[in-house]
């Protein structure tokens, strides 16, 4: 019988975890790109290897999706937003977690809480990168090709265009953030769809 426990940040919890980020990314901050994405992948790794809560699975579905995003030759993020999103992975750099990684059940929930203000940063980079590998899925369906082998066809770079330039004027207008179906938790279209992670989409 499941058992449902519901918890909310106060301000003073949430300065505390973003004081950990802020010493992370200082920690880290002369690592490139590729070491950022590694150790983002090896944490990925890591938590396949044991039994997580569903909180933190889902999480690290957003993670392996901020990957994904960095990782994916058809989305090929501007400069300018690789740098957004390679500064949210960077606190994944820093081998210091506020809770290690082999405590039983709970190893992963600093780390899960790290993933959902990343999210929060970046809910209008997931909106449009998890509407991307939907309509990549859709339409390499239709066309009767593998939405891994795709690339930067001429048919996606339009729609990845016009999904990029709406993110940034959503991201540039936002006034306020939260989660819901903006978040990236909530699902739409394909339940499926490719993208180049190391998570299967549930």
């Amino acid at each position: 019988m499941p058992l449902q426990i519901s918890f909310e940040l106060s301000d003073r919890d949430l300065a505390h975890f973003t004081q950990a980020l802020d010493a992370a990314r200082a920690a880290a901050g002369n690592k490139s790109a590729d070491e950022i994405i590694a150790a983002s992948a090896r944490l990925l790794e890591e938590a396949g290897k044991v039994e997580v809560p569903d909180f933190i699975a889902e999480r690290l579905d957003r993670l392996d999706a901020l990957i994904a995003m960095l990782r994916d030759d058809g989305w090929h993020l501007p400069e300018e937003d690789k740098q957004r999103v390679l500064s949210a992975l960077v606190y994944f750099a820093d081998p210091k977690d506020v809770i290690p990684d082999n405590v039983p059940v709970l190893g992963y929930f600093d780390d899960a809480i790290a993933i959902e203000m990343c999210v929060k940063d970046l809910k209008h980079e997931l909106d449009a990168y998890d509407e991307f590998c939907e309509f990549r899925q859709g339409e390499a369906e239709r066309r009767g090709l593998d939405p891994a082998k795709v690339g930067r066809a001429d048919w996606l770079e339009a729609r990845r265009d016009e999904l990029v330039d709406r993110m940034h004027r959503r991201r540039n207008r936002q006034t306020g953030s939260g989660y819901g179906d903006s978040s990236g938790y909530q699902r739409r279209g394909y339940a499926t769809p490719y993208r180049p992670g190391m998570i299967r989409v549930r």
